[in-house]
């Protein structure tokens, strides 16, 4: 089942790369008394999420925390080397967090995977942002198609906020 508005995240841990190497972020440190917008992607380096979706929330950096925003993360089903190097190509390295959820755990909790094994992708994350206030779901946008980004971006995001 698809978590809903109104309900809080489950417990999660993702891994980030640093400059130390990789670091657990639990979904309680993330979280606890913010508001954060999370957006996912099906993957890493993929067209659509490389060329659309992540550069908006990157464009839109600024503005988001100009609305109230403590923080942006954006999550996959990828490991923690492949979000690294993304985090560092697209220019996103300490203004987003990258989280991998490797083993897709936390996106299979809340409902939003997608068998994309036809395409060669296995499972993923559906597209899709939410705003969390203090672990709780505020906003869900989930779009219809993987390859679209557009209730999901962050200029939708704005205008929600």
């Amino acid at each position: 089942m698809t978590i809903a508005i109104g309900q809080k995240l489950p417990q999660a841990t993702f891994k980030e790369k640093t400059a130390d190497g990789p670091v657990e972020v639990n979904t309680q440190d993330l979280f606890a008394g913010k508001r954060v917008v999370l957006f996912a992607v099906p993957g890493a380096f993929t067209p659509t999420c490389t060329l659309n979706h992540l550069p908006g929330y990157l464009e839109n950096h600024e503005a988001l925390v100009a609305k109230g925003i403590d923080d942006i993360a954006v999550v996959a089903v990828n490991d923690w080397h492949v979000m690294g190097a993304w985090a560092q190509q697209s220019g996103g390295l300490g203004k987003i967090h990258f989280l991998a959820d490797f083993d897709a755990a936390f996106t299979k909790a809340i409902g939003l995977d997608i068998d994309l094994s036809g395409g060669g992708l296995g499972v993923r994350s559906k597209r899709y942002s939410m705003l969390v206030e203090d672990g709780v779901v505020k906003s869900l946008d989930i779009e219809e198609s993987p390859g679209q980004a557009t209730v999901s971006s962050a200029q939708a995001m704005l205008e929600r906020l």
